[in-house]
């Protein structure tokens, strides 16, 4: 697989972890109220995947209080071959464990399967800091603004491990034109200091996220994005006629391990990303039936990654970064990418820049096809659920 690639992630999680991401989310939201299910997706190669599903069981048995209910490949299985008529002749993998746009849509069709009426994201390596996190997740959830315009997406955002909700600044001569930090901190002080706790919003943080119902069954999550499937999220949902708003009393502290992906590949995951972006942001803002998105409608953050501008970036960045390089191999990768990587990166975006529009209009029959089936709900807790030890029938 090319580290540009969908299904490629930042940081994974060795099944013989002491203690794993997953516990120590599952252990503050115990003290949560308010949890009735606690949907768990469970994201592993074929090669281990008996392994990983073993040990994730074990840690959900450990907290039947959030009735837990493990997504893995046989649960997966089942709601694809629910969705198969619906998808048929669609691109790639819309809804399933492997790619962020596609892992997100998952957990939407598996609450489509129960019929919630909304659903709140955390990752594995967040934790929720105190008993009111479901609380202030719902807080002016389908209510409406004093503009009279419906609330159907909210975020909060991440603190650190110094109780800081600000991206790092890098110092680094290679980073100049490759860091974010600035239009998100930008942004992030101006709602964070807003006399209104619920602001519109251009940025979401994935994984301190509420969507209602409404949106969610409208507008699924681009699963063609290679990173980044939270912000990409925002232009979506705008183009379709809902905001995205942002509660500056609403957050999750951030605990990312250690062991994160190299950063040349991570760098590559970008490139794709911000070009598919680009392209994407052009093809939708042809179309007469959505609703037009600019760059500049999204200042101060991203404004300058959705506009011509990231091209000139993505250059000097590589450049920089391949001059900045101590270890041949990275820069022999960094310089791949000049030659030959940002024009592979915007071939493809050209070409799949559309197909999320074909995806989002075969979204909703996906949701009818789901919505509060009791045989689905059947089948999947019969083997989600920690303990149960029943195979998946064969359909």
């Amino acid at each position: 697989m090319r580290a540009g690639e969908r299904g490629t992630y930042d940081y994974s999680t060795s099944i013989t972890k002491p203690l794993p991401e997953l516990e120590s989310c599952l252990t503050s939201l115990e003290r949560v109220r308010g949890v009735l299910r606690v949907i768990v997706l469970l994201v592993a190669p074929p090669s281990c995947e008996t392994s990983a599903r073993a040990r994730v069981g074990s840690i959900c048995r450990s907290h039947p209080g959030l009735n837990p209910l493990i997504i893995g490949d046989g649960e997966a299985s089942v709601i694809s071959h629910a969705m198969a008529r619906v998808m048929r002749g669609l691109p790639g993998e819309t809804v399933s464990l492997r790619g962020y746009g596609a892992i997100k849509n998952m957990g939407l069709a598996v609450a489509s399967v129960f019929g919630h009426d909304c659903v709140v994201f955390l990752d594995d390596d967040e934790v929720a800091l105190d008993e009111d996190y479901l609380v202030r997740a719902v807080y002016g959830l389908d209510t409406l603004t004093r503009q009279n315009l419906r609330i159907l997406a909210k975020t909060g955002f991440y603190i650190n491990y110094a109780d800081s909700p600000y991206a790092d600044m890098p110092y680094r001569w290679s980073e100049r034109y490759w860091s974010k930090a600035d239009g998100f901190n930008d942004f992030m002080r101006d709602a964070l200091f807003s006399k209104a706790r619920i602001t519109r919003s251009t940025v979401l943080c994935g994984g301190c996220c509420a969507i209602h119902a409404e949106a969610f069954t409208k507008v699924p999550f681009d699963p063609y994005v290679s990173r980044g499937e939270d912000l990409d999220y925002v232009l979506d949902l705008r183009a379709h006629g809902i905001d995205v708003w942002f509660d500056n009393e609403w957050f999750v502290r951030w605990q990312p391990p250690q062991e994160m992906a190299p950063m040349v590949a991570i760098f590559l995951q970008d490139v794709y990303r911000w070009l598919y972006e680009y392209r994407k942001l052009d093809v939708m803002n042809a179309r007469q039936d959505l609703r037009t998105v600019t760059p500049e409608s999204l200042a101060p953050y991203p404004a300058q990654w959705v506009s011509p501008s990231v091209r000139g970036r993505m250059y000097r960045t590589a450049l920089r970064r391949a001059l900045a390089s101590h270890n041949r191999e990275d820069r022999s990768a960094y310089l791949e990418i000049l030659r030959h990587g940002w024009r592979d990166a915007d071939r493809e975006a050209r070409a799949s820049s559309s197909s999320y529009l074909s995806f989002v209009s075969a979204w909703p029959g996906v949701v009818d096809a789901l919505w509060n089936d009791p045989a689905l709900q059947k089948r999947i807790m019969s083997t989600g659920a920690p303990g149960a030890s029943k195979e998946v029938d064969a359909w």
